[in-house]
């Protein structure tokens, strides 16, 4: 039996690790911080939204970057798949709203629990507080790793599995990156996503710490729609927040590097302009004797209505009856079209993922094995994979670590 050495013990790092041990490999992971499963701890605010409960096809789908490359690994280990693995272990599991997947506790801490359990009965070694510096490489394979204290460890496998840039306290600071160019690898832009987005306009402040739910949120880049979405959204000091707002982050990041792009929230998405337009018309013949900034309570939540009067255009002190039905249709038009000028994304610190990573290009889809290095092999997060919020990334990770763990155990059967 091989042995093996997995750089990380992360959700990619720790979930491979079982199903290699489990084969009989000798299996040691490097972890540079004291514990294992750092980021695991914190995923879906601390209940660690462990998987989405859906169909391929939708899987697929919120897969932003690459998702054809992991036809292969997802199919060998599906959202089904890994439910059923923390379920055998006596993790409870619940669905909710979207087919987010959670721990019935919500506590991500049993995640990460039950996955030491099983490396613990496998025979797993973990290494604590153990940073590796460098890849050992002979004869264009990989030959074991080099620690920061400079020792040197010989093994027949080296896994990869050291998360990207994001969230860096929890020691995701891009070594991957590295050791992946230092072994001869693409790594394309990396780039903060599922992060919340600036924006230029002064007003949004004012309104910070407001949830908007039932809304509309669509980005352009001019007249070419890049992104809409009905759900909940928070405005903050910097800008806005919140799922709808994360998820545009990922499928707009690439394109604001460039430019600055336009949103706009229709506040009220479940009417039409229409529909909308006939419940002002009535609001304001109730109160067609009084001024217009007396007569729209009730339309916007309370931090939202000083700045819509603003915007409006329509003078505070205006009598109702006098206002012109240009005035009105304007009033309408800003309320399902709010606008935002997006300046940028927050930096990693705020990004829940990393988009960018290893070019999937130069590492075999069915496999994670790198093209240019034999039994070298990179998964979860260190990939150019990323996808939308609600359990996705963490299946990429599982889904490439199982692809790894039964190509090696394969090959040594």
């Amino acid at each position: 039996m091989a042995k093996i050495i997995i750089i990380g013990g992360g959700a990619a790092g720790m979930f491979a690790s079982v199903f290699l041990a489990e084969k009989g490999h000798q299996v040691h992971v490097f972890e540079k911080n004291e514990k294992l499963g750092k980021k695991i701890f914190i995923t879906g605010k601390g209940r660690c939204n462990v998987t989405n409960d859906c169909d391929p096809e939708t899987f697929f789908e919120s897969v932003v970057s690459n998702p054809k490359f992991l036809y292969s690994a997802y199919y060998g280990c599906t959202s089904q798949d890994v439910m059923a693995f923390f379920s055998s272990m006596g993790v409870k599991l619940k669905t909710e709203r979207g087919n987010r997947v959670f721990p019935v506790s919500d506590h991500s801490s049993d995640v990460i629990r039950a996955l030491e359990q099983r490396m613990r009965t496998a025979g797993v070694k973990v290494h604590l507080h153990t940073e590796v510096k460098e890849l050992l490489l002979e004869d264009g394979c990989a030959a074991g790793i080099r620690l920061a204290d400079g020792v040197e460890i010989s093994g027949d496998k080296v896994i990869v599995a050291c998360g990207g840039f994001s969230y860096q306290a929890t020691g995701s600071t891009g070594d991957g990156y590295r050791l992946a160019k230092e072994a001869g690898h693409t790594v394309t832009e990396i780039l903060p996503a599922l992060v919340p987005l600036e924006v230029r306009e002064a007003y949004v402040s004012r309104m910070q710490g407001l949830a908007l739910k039932n809304v509309r949120f669509t980005v352009k880049d001019g007249k070419k729609v890049l992104y809409d979405e009905f759900g909940e959204l928070l405005f903050t000091h910097f800008g806005i927040s919140g799922p709808l707002v994360l998820t545009a982050s990922s499928k707009i990041a690439k394109r604001l590097k460039k430019k600055e792009l336009q949103g706009y929230i229709d506040v009220k998405a479940a009417l039409s302009g229409e529909q909308l337009d006939g419940r002002i018309l009535r609001d304001f013949e109730e109160n067609r004797n009084r001024q217009f900034k007396n007569s729209v309570g009730g339309l916007f939540p309370a931090k939202m209505e000083p700045v819509m009067l603003e915007l409006s255009g329509i003078p505070l002190e205006k009598k109702v009856n006098e206002i012109t039905r240009e005035e009105r249709q304007h009033f309408v038009s800003l309320i399902k079209e709010f606008p935002l000028t997006i300046t940028g994304t927050r930096d990693f610190k705020e990004a829940i993922i990393t988009q960018g990573g290893v070019k999937t290009g130069e590492i075999q889809p069915g496999t994670m094995e790198s093209k240019k290095v034999r039994g070298l092999y990179f998964i979860g997060e260190v990939l150019d994979l990323d996808a939308v919020t609600g359990g996705f990334n963490l299946q990429i990770a599982w889904s490439t670590a199982f692809a790894a763990a039964s190509s090696i155990n394969e090959s040594k059967e």
